[in-house]
């Protein structure tokens, strides 16, 4: 008998990649796809249920379909629909909990695969150049989606000391970018101009959207001969891109603004709904975050086919140029080196026939 597999979050454009990957998989009979909004994309062969996982319905799932892998990806920093931040909280900390609950009472799950993020470690001007799986956070996130990944984390340490027979793999994902997002952080790299922090130019790391796919299927399988992909793990693309740097590959100028200007703009943007400009993100902006992926590699056996660079020239294509096309800029830049400079050799040749 092959598995069955319970993907939460189906809606999502990332869960239903995953839902049309894990298909494919010769060791997987049967896939249960989970949400509380009805999907706007194909889910396949997959079997989609109507349900909230805030709800104790959820329990009645696991046992009904038996579902042995559960993967949960509905954790999120953006809602689906008409949901605001009030529902995104309690999808990402009750829904968990109640998953958690269920996943606790199954005697038939035997992996859970959850998604999280390196917002957990927070941003602050005292971090280290490097965060590792075990280094603790200078200042835990007090607020917004980070503080929800490390409530979700909390629940899940919690439900794997009560259930030690269940192999339990919790994915801390850096930015996730690629040709689709869906991210607050995607939606700033997407405004024709990008207000940042004076005087800071933050380090940040990127992940493609098909590394992310990747990487679940890994997680949510046995584990290949020499791997491990039970515990926590950073997954990020290799490399660094510098704010500024992003700015620049994308065309868009930057408005250097002094850090209480920068927090006003965040909060007029969502008034008026052009992005989730939130307090986390703007100490992400000012501090940067960067994690080390070597468990990634050496433990869980996985090498991102991006780098960080190279997931962010993807999505860079797919916004299209801005109002600063590198291109352009490049071509400026270029005729302006060739035009003559003041002191060169007609410039002494005129200034010597004057002199006689």
């Amino acid at each position: 008998m092959g598995k069955t597999v319970l993907v939460t979050g189906a809606a999502r454009q990332l869960g239903g990649r995953f839902v049309r990957r894990v298909q494919r998989d010769p060791g997987v009979d049967r896939v249960i796809a989970l949400d509380a909004v009805a999907p706007a994309h194909q889910l396949g062969d997959a079997e989609f249920v109507l349900a909230d996982i805030r709800q104790s319905a959820i329990a009645r799932i696991l046992a009904e379909y038996s579902v042995d892998t559960v993967v949960h990806l509905d954790v999120s920093a953006k809602a689906l629909g008409t949901g605001g931040r009030t529902t995104v909280k309690e999808t990402n900390v009750i829904g968990t909990m109640q998953l958690l609950g269920a996943c606790q009472k199954s005697p038939s799950v035997q992996r859970l695969v959850v998604k999280s993020s390196t917002n957990v470690y927070g941003s602050a001007p005292r971090d280290p150049a490097v965060f590792t799986e075990t280094t603790p956070p200078k200042s835990l996130p007090s607020g917004g989606f980070a503080k929800d990944a490390v409530e979700v984390e909390g629940y899940v340490r919690g439900f794997a000391r009560r259930r030690p027979d269940v192999a339990v793999c919790v994915l801390r994902f850096a930015n996730i970018l690629g040709p689709e997002p869906d991210s607050p952080l995607a939606d700033y790299l997407a405004l024709p101009v990008l207000p940042t922090v004076l005087g800071y130019d933050p380090r940040l790391q990127f992940v493609h959207e098909d590394d992310v796919v990747d990487v679940l299927e890994i997680a949510a399988r046995e584990p290949r001969r020499g791997t491990l992909n039970s515990g926590t793990f950073n997954i990020a693309g290799d490399g660094v891109l510098l704010l500024s740097q992003c700015s620049r590959r994308l065309g868009r100028p930057t408005v250097p603004l002094l850090l209480p200007a920068v927090t006003w703009v965040g909060s007029a943007l969502r008034t008026i709904g052009m992005t989730d400009f939130s307090p986390e993100q703007i100490r992400l902006l000012t501090h940067g975050r960067v994690v080390s992926t070597v468990q990634m590699r050496e433990t869980l056996g996985f090498r991102p086919k991006f780098t960080t660079a190279g997931t962010f020239a993807e999505f860079a294509r797919s916004r299209g140029p801005g109002l600063l096309p590198p291109e352009r800029v490049g071509r400026a830049v270029g005729r302006l080196a060739e035009l003559p400079r003041g002191g060169g050799p007609a410039d002494r040749t005129h200034s010597t026939h004057g002199a006689r």
